[in-house]
């Protein structure tokens, strides 16, 4: 039997106790603005969470709880990519993180990706009645009345905290250059004083909001900071679906060759999410692009290439096979384009290799 609605008219607390209360096998997916996670259930327990929201991820959790650096997580996410394994055994098998300590922090995200969902104010829900995933390599057993009970106790919280501070947007003052000693405290005082607000810190610092608020609470509570502003909320804030629309403008801008549009809609991601693979490889493709416009401009298809040294002289360099097919049609008589027409590569990766090899030295173009 499956069960649908929004959390407007059926809370949380409800759909979680009547799947407890029927020893339900199924996954709860939950869908608010872009995000999505899913919760699975095996015989009315907790067994599984997934989330899209970014700062739920593996590896913003290892972050923002300082077990890696962003540097270390960003060599293990492109590692992911070309080893095709998880970020976690990545980790793991280069030494940053024990198996322990990998399975502590998995639990410890999974929780907080279903305790901040007790916050929502609305969202769609769907549970799906036998649906459990089959790649699912780590799986927590908890009650659904202890996650019921802690996510009470957090909508209170939150409701204290909110009478304080009424909306993300709230920004703050730092009243007391007091010593702060603890890490996390002495980075968000620094965010404070830039004039960041609780959304913009809790992206900073890869927390969730509430998490974010509890720590700027307290640095309230201690009168190290003052509400400076605090503007309404607005109703279309939503960080997730504002990443995919960066990420896609930067990507059709950069296809348009308007590489200045696509460096600030990927460096607007990064304003967002700092570690988000997919801008960061934007960067780089702006650059690489760059460099391919320049190269192709610098290259005049109606000059010829001469040979600077000695073939005896060539001989004792490495050349790929590529740039030695070019190197031997150099003679003195062929324009680049001739050229072009026998190389079995693209003509922009031919254009780049002739610049390459201007760079070292080995040809130059003359005048016809």
């Amino acid at each position: 039997m499956g069960l649908s609605g929004n959390l407007l008219t059926m809370s949380l607390p409800d759909i979680l106790q009547w799947i407890a209360q029927g020893r339900k096998t199924g996954s709860l997916h939950l869908e608010r603005r872009s995000i999505r996670k899913h919760i699975v259930f095996s015989d009315g327990a907790i067994f599984s969470s997934w989330s899209n929201d970014p700062r739920e991820s593996l590896g913003q959790f290892l972050v923002s709880h300082r077990c890696i650096t962003e540097e270390q997580l960003f060599k293990g996410l492109l590692g992911q990519e070309s080893q095709g394994r998880l970020i976690g055994s990545i980790l793991v098998g280069e030494g940053l993180l024990s198996e322990q300590d990998l399975q502590q922090a998995l639990r410890e995200k999974a929780e907080e990706t279903i305790f901040d969902l007790f916050l929502w104010p609305e969202g769609r829900f769907e549970f799906k009645d036998g649906e459990v995933p089959e790649n699912i390599l780590f799986h927590i057993e908890m009650s659904v009345q202890h996650v019921i009970l802690e996510g009470i106790r957090r909508v209170d919280e939150w409701a204290r905290i909110r009478k304080t501070f009424p909306s993300l947007r709230t920004t703050f003052k730092v009243k007391a250059a007091k010593v702060v000693e603890d890490l996390q405290e002495r980075q968000a005082l620094g965010l404070l004083a830039a004039g960041k607000s609780l959304a913009e810190i809790a992206l900073e610092m890869h927390r969730t909001d509430f998490d974010t608020a509890v720590l700027l609470f307290d640095l309230y509570a201690r009168e190290l900071i003052a509400v400076d502003s605090a503007p309404a909320e607005p109703g279309a804030e939503d960080p997730v679906g504002a990443i995919k629309e960066l990420l896609a403008l930067g990507y059709q801008r950069l296809q348009e060759r308007r590489y200045d549009e696509a460096l600030k809609a990927y460096e607007d991601v990064l304003g967002l999410d700092r570690l988000n693979q997919n801008a960061k490889k934007g960067l780089l493709a702006v650059s690489e692009a760059r460099t391919r416009e320049r190269a192709m401009k610098r290259v005049a298809l109606e000059k010829i290439p001469f040979l600077t040294r000695d073939m005896i002289s060539l001989t004792k360099e490495n050349f790929d096979p590529l740039e030695g097919f070019v190197l031997s049609r150099v003679n003195g008589q062929w324009d680049v384009r001739s050229i072009l027409k026998l190389c079995p590569i693209a003509e922009e990766d031919a254009l780049l290799l002739f610049s390459r090899l201007i760079d070292r030295g080995v040809i130059e173009l003359k005048e016809p």
